[in-house]
């Protein structure tokens, strides 16, 4: 993550938000008090929050570890051909 400061962020703001949401890569302000802030596109605290939500969710880590179990096994779900020319056709 860029650091910045806070009178470069100022001085630049339009050019570091396109980059943020372009790059989707946040930057960090900084203060001279030491103070600071994260600058963050909405999609990505969007895409930050849904994550959060899925790794508080005990059951559905509960089904996705026990998915990926199966699958090391060899026992997970085999679409058919039909299936998968449909997936990969998206």
């Amino acid at each position: 993550m860029d650091t910045i400061s806070v009178n470069k962020f100022r001085d630049n703001l339009k050019s570091v938000v396109e980059q943020v949401i372009t790059r989707h890569e946040p930057v960090k302000v900084t203060r001279r008090a030491g103070e600071a802030f994260v600058v963050l596109s909405a999609e990505d605290w969007d895409r930050e929050q849904e994550t959060l939500s899925v790794l508080q969710n005990r059951d559905l880590m509960q089904q996705i570890a026990a998915s990926l179990e199966t699958h090391k096994d060899g026992q997970g779900y085999k679409p058919t051909k039909e299936q998968m020319d449909e997936i990969t056709s998206i």
